[in-house]
């Protein structure tokens, strides 16, 4: 019989499973650990991208995580449901394996709406990897140089072709295609989903808010290769372990793979999960995390900031217990999908936050960084320790 918790409990074990809280159930990661761990997570806003993975990495700066990146060992790409997400380089070509063809068939109305056509494809296919060889062909005799900024960067090989997004746009255009009304994304979006191309160093020149597209052949030098079952055992795994207690109703959301696929995937590592009940519902996690269980779970006392698009939101389809429906429009503000950077107070969104901006704001705000939209207010001590989790992110920004 699975233990019963509340939904209070439920969303403090999470914190513990995602690797939020310093007593979560892995030893302390750095930042293609914390990815890895989690599967993949969300990646659209990239900026909150490299905080979620940074407020995972005690002591990280910004970059710490760019440098992930510049090393080759954590990229972004499209592998779960047409969106955004960074996963850990060896990862990226067994998900899509298992993702890419729904994906695809679930964008074929667009296409035609977007007048792409097979042929479009090929022909774009091969503009992309002549820009990316002229890259590479023009930067082979210089020496290595660095990419992205501060410890966290590493020499790039002059030699590994790059191009910018704007870059590929133009010579797409130049070649016939049209890249307005999103049909230039839709392109780019294919060349990463059939596994061409993957957004990988920084872009310094974008104020390291974009990626260049690299050769995912080229860039992602050990990609890790299982049989089918072998990968839908592994995902779900990955996905209960980092992001449970989860029911397989949130695992199809966040995946997006067949409930028949979910089944060989769970039939296999179903053995290596705990199970928990809340409020009528069996969830699934990992055993360490419902070791947790046997004493007081941590974070009740807990302030956080988390970026918007965090994976403590997105990785389910049922928020409830982080998120009161009534401060869902105040997160969400429309319903429209766009998430707002959060206060998580004990496993409750407590309010939004983003950066202070301008002088003024920022000699009021908590550690000149953040400013605060409290849905209520907070005691003295908690807003001690909040302070504490803003010193933690003025520190990341630091570099």
């Amino acid at each position: 019989m699975s233990p019963r918790v509340t939904p209070a409990v439920l969303a403090r074990l999470r914190l513990g499973a995602q690797l939020i809280l310093p007593t979560s159930t892995s030893p302390a990661p750095g930042p293609v650990d914390v990815v890895r761990w989690l599967g993949a997570l969300q990646g659209q806003d990239f900026p909150g991208a490299l905080w979620s993975i940074g407020l995972r990495v005690p002591g990280a700066t910004r970059a710490t995580v760019e440098g992930a990146f510049n090393r080759g060992e954590i990229v972004r790409s499209w592998p779960l449901r047409g969106t955004l997400h960074v996963t850990a380089a060896a990862d990226l070509g067994w998900i899509l394996s298992l993702t890419a063809p729904r994906m695809l068939a679930s964008m074929l109305t667009r296409h035609r709406q977007l007048g792409i056509t097979p042929s479009d494809l090929d022909q774009v296919r091969k503009v992309a990897l002549e820009l990316i060889e002229q890259s590479e062909a023009a930067m082979t005799a210089a020496p290595d140089i660095a990419v992205g900024s501060g410890a966290g960067s590493r020499p790039v090989r002059r030699n590994y072709g790059r191009a910018t997004r704007a870059g590929l746009f133009a010579a797409f255009e130049a070649a016939g295609q049209r890249t307005q009304t999103q049909r230039g994304v839709h392109l780019l979006w294919l060349l990463c989903v059939e596994g061409l191309l993957v957004q990988g160093p920084v872009n310094p020149e974008g104020k390291g808010n974009t990626q260049f597209f690299v050769r995912s052949e080229q860039w992602i030098s050990k990609p890790r290769v299982y049989e089918r079952e072998q990968a839908l055992a592994e995902l779900a795994l990955r996905y209960f372990c980092s992001h449970g207690p989860a029911t397989v109703k949130d695992f199809h959301w966040w995946s997006k793979l067949p409930l028949a696929d979910i089944a060989i995937g769970l039939d296999q590592a179903r053995e290596q999960l705990d199970s928990v009940e809340c409020e009528g519902q069996i969830y699934l996690l990992a055993p360490k995390t419902a070791e947790l269980l046997g004493q007081t779970v941590p974070g009740s006392r807990s302030l956080l900031l988390l970026p918007g698009f965090d994976e403590y939101l997105l990785g389910y389809t049922d928020r409830g217990a982080a998120l009161a429906p009534h401060h869902a429009p105040m997160t969400v503000p429309g319903n429209n999908g766009m998430f707002k950077a959060t206060v998580v107070a004990g496993g409750k969104v407590a309010g939004t936050w983003r950066r202070a901006q301008g002088a003024a704001e920022k000699q009021k705000q908590l550690s000149g960084v953040v400013h605060l939209e409290l849905f209520d207010g907070l005691s003295l001590a908690q807003t001690k320790v909040l302070e504490k989790s803003a010193e933690s992110y003025a520190r990341y920004l630091s570099n």
